[in-house]
């Protein structure tokens, strides 16, 4: 109790100081507010999806049989190939053998070196050999457009110069 008392003696004598110097430091002081920006309505926008292929369809998840896109289709029963495993962005066309006529390309994935020939399978995108040359390896790939349907695109893995990674 008798700390309440020195508490509320010693609070009472400054306070007309403060409100003294309050009043004469506020004299020619404007507040400079900047008025608010004008705020434009909102329209909204129609959404008209109409005929568009949902993207969320369950027959877009995954590989579908389908009528139409030139009748190509990846055959999904086969046994992968090692070299399927791998993005063809990442395998090296390091050389070339031929034996008995036929032309062996090698190709480097990782650190292995594999055999292709015409017929094999490359890639992610159900790429198969189609030729063979000193300079590249061909293949015909198969990947699904926008609207689903399987398409035939070329792809060559060219042939890396010695040094080049």
């Amino acid at each position: 109790m008798f700390g309440c008392l020195i508490l509320a003696a010693c609070a009472g004598g400054d306070q007309e100081e403060l409100r003294e110097w309050m009043q004469t430091a506020a004299q020619g002081v404007t507040a400079k507010v900047p008025p608010l920006p004008e705020v434009e309505p909102y329209e909204p926008v129609p959404y008209d999806a109409g005929n568009i292929l949902d993207p969320f369809k369950a027959a877009k998840m995954g590989p579908q049989e389908k009528k139409g896109g030139g009748g190509f289709r990846p055959d999904l029963d086969r046994p992968k190939e090692p070299l399927e495993l791998h993005p063809l962005e990442t395998l090296k066309y390091v050389g070339v053998m031929t034996k008995k006529k036929v032309s062996y390309g090698i190709v480097q994935a990782d650190s292995t070196l594999y055999q292709v020939k015409i017929g094999n399978y490359m890639g992610q995108n159900f790429g198969v050999v189609v030729d063979i040359s000193e300079s590249e390896i061909t293949l015909r790939e198969l990947i699904q457009d926008s609207a689903g349907d399987w398409v035939e695109r070329t792809s060559t893995l060219l042939l890396q110069e010695k040094g080049a990674n």
